[in-house]
């Protein structure tokens, strides 16, 4: 049990569980649109979340609820690293044209991490109220914008649609972490719970998923994936409203994660081909 324990752990805390949900929308994007499985595409998305994530948490920007980690730390950085190879080894795979509107978002992604304002003492993550759009925009952009313009698809009002409810959900994805992290983020970044409080950043997150709810009958005909959505928006629902400043260890890091990887495994079973 101790070691599946710190296996676990290792999972949590080295990215490979988030980087599991972002490739897990890239292939909802890929069924929503029929798009084919690229793999190169696929993995380096995958393995390029490992990188960035945790160059993100264990590159200056670790709150106190990441100093447990220091034992485990040097072995994060390894794996780090052979994901980064990884990444690289997929990336000679894919067109130089899809790896440029990859720039933005690794941009945002350095920048949020890095700081470079105020003579270089602030990042994106430390001005206030912007660090839960730069998740979202990061998000949005890899698992909708990118797969849809690697495969030559036009951009129309369907995409535009898919990506506003991407934003939109990812956005309510964060807000128990916010939540959880009222006890360790600083006043003045103004996260949505700090500046409006917790039951009103519930009652703001339910109304942003009405809305992906709304879009979602109008981004597909297909019933299977409206079903799919609609059991994913009430999981979504319950989560969200039992979220809590004092949440169990797991309850942000592991459930709310887990969210996108079981609407990409719930559409796999329900949608028929």
């Amino acid at each position: 049990m101790k070691y599946f324990k710190s296996f676990f752990d290792f999972y949590i805390n080295s990215s490979i569980h988030v980087a599991l949900a972002v490739y897990a929308l890239v292939r909802i994007t890929e069924l929503y649109f029929g798009l084919p499985y690229n793999e190169p595409l696929d993995y380096f998305i995958f393995y390029g979340s490992i990188t960035g994530y945790n160059f993100v948490k264990y590159a200056g920007v670790a709150k106190l609820h990441h100093r447990s980690l220091t034992k485990n730390l040097r072995l994060i950085q390894i794996f780090s690293l052979i994901c980064f190879v990884l990444m690289v080894y997929y990336g000679v795979q894919i067109q130089f044209s899809t790896l440029l509107w990859f720039l933005p978002f690794g941009l945002l992604t350095l920048f949020y991490a890095i700081p470079f304002l105020n003579g270089l003492s602030k990042n994106l993550r430390n001005i206030a109220s912007l660090k839960i759009l730069v998740i979202a925009l990061v998000w949005a952009g890899t698992t909708v914008l990118v797969p849809i313009i690697n495969a030559e698809k036009l951009i129309d009002s369907k995409v535009i649609l898919h990506f506003i409810q991407r934003l939109l959900f990812v956005i309510v994805l964060t807000l128990p972490f916010d939540i959880r992290d009222l006890q360790f983020d600083k006043k003045d970044l103004q996260t949505i719970p700090q500046l409006i409080g917790i039951e009103r950043a519930k009652k703001f997150g339910f109304i942003l998923l009405g809305l992906t709810m709304l879009i979602e009958f109008f981004i597909t005909p297909n019933t299977d994936f409206k079903t799919a959505f609609l059991i994913v928006f009430f999981v979504l629902l319950v989560l969200l409203q039992r979220a809590k400043r004092k949440q169990t260890k797991y309850y942000a890091s592991f459930w709310i994660e887990a969210i996108p990887i079981f609407w990409w495994i719930l559409l796999l079973i329900i949608v028929k081909n």
